[in-house]
Parts: structure tokens; sequence; C-alpha cells
């Protein structure tokens, strides 16, 4: 699929009829660990539930039941990002008031290349925000030192969703 087809192609889904293989999870991941990151650091991190007792078990447990809902049947992506790297100097400092902002960004980019990927292999997305992030840390052995940012559905989507309306450019983008 060319890359502007695949932008236009790819859409939040909240209805699965069935979740993404391990090898093409395995391929998923292996393509978002392409995504560039500062000074090529590579903090970001995936925790991938894929076997039915474990994503059913933690999407009961971890997910608010509209995104457990609307996360039903897929895989699950765990994302997170090891702080205090990023956006840090070898003193350990903040390099700029942004400090671990620049984590989240780098994980930003791993995470669109991730969703990217899925869809290039046919596969839909959801990115979920709303979580809980202390179970999710203990069940997965998530260390303390991981920023845990976002929980994705991955699998095949069983509507296809229509395309929503965007802004026109002139209200986002400034030339000058």
């Amino acid at each position: 699929m060319e890359f502007k087809d695949l932008i236009a192609a790819r859409r939040s889904v909240r209805s699965y009829n069935s979740g993404a293989t391990r090898k093409d999870l395995e391929a998923i991941c292996k393509a978002a660990q392409q995504a560039p990151s500062w000074m090529n650091q590579q903090t970001a991190r995936c925790y991938v539930l894929e076997t039915p007792e474990v994503l059913e078990s933690l999407r009961d447990a971890a997910l608010p039941s509209f995104n457990r809902n609307s996360s039903a049947n897929a895989a699950l992506i765990v994302t997170t990002f090891v702080k205090g790297i990023v956006g840090f100097g070898p003193d350990g400092q903040p390099v700029d008031d942004i400090g671990n902002g620049w984590g989240i960004y780098d994980l930003g980019l791993h995470d669109a290349y991730l969703i990217l990927a899925a869809k290039d292999l046919g596969y839909d997305t959801l990115i979920m925000g709303l979580r809980d992030v202390d179970l999710l840390r203990e069940k997965l052995g998530i260390p303390d030192n991981e920023e845990l940012i976002s929980v994705i559905a991955v699998g095949k989507s069983d509507a296809a969703p229509a395309t929503p309306p965007r802004k026109p450019l002139e209200e986002t983008v400034k030339f000058f």
C-alpha cells in the first residue's frame, strides 16, 4: 500500500473480530523500533498481551468498561518509555524545560510507526490512554523507571469506521 493510502486508511477501531498473530505482532513491534529517537536511545518498550487468559484477565481488570468493550477480541500492546534518558544530559539533568516530555515525544513516534505497521499488515488499532497503570505495572513486571503511556488494541476490525472530518489546513498550519 502506498504511504499516503496507508495514512488515509488508518482509523481508530472500536470493534474487533480477532487479534493479530504472534508473527505479525513481532513484525509490528520490529517496525516500530525503526522510529527515530533522541540520540538513537530507543527507550520505547512494548509489553504484548496475546494469550487469551492474560488478555481477558488484564482487559477486565485494567481497562474502563468502554475501553474493555472497544478492544474485545484484539491483542493489546502496552507501551512505555524508560525515564531520565531522552532529554537528559550526561549529568542526569534535563537539557531543557521539557525533560521527560522528550521520552513521551519519542514514544509517540514509536507508537505512530506501530499503528501504521499494523495497518500495513491488514490490522486495525485503537490507542487507549485510560488504564490502571499500577495494576498493569504489577502484572506485567514493568519497572518503576519506565513511564506507562498507552495500551494499543491490534486486531481485525469487524466494521469499517467512517472517515472523520479534519479541520481545514489553514486552521492548524501557519506558513511564514
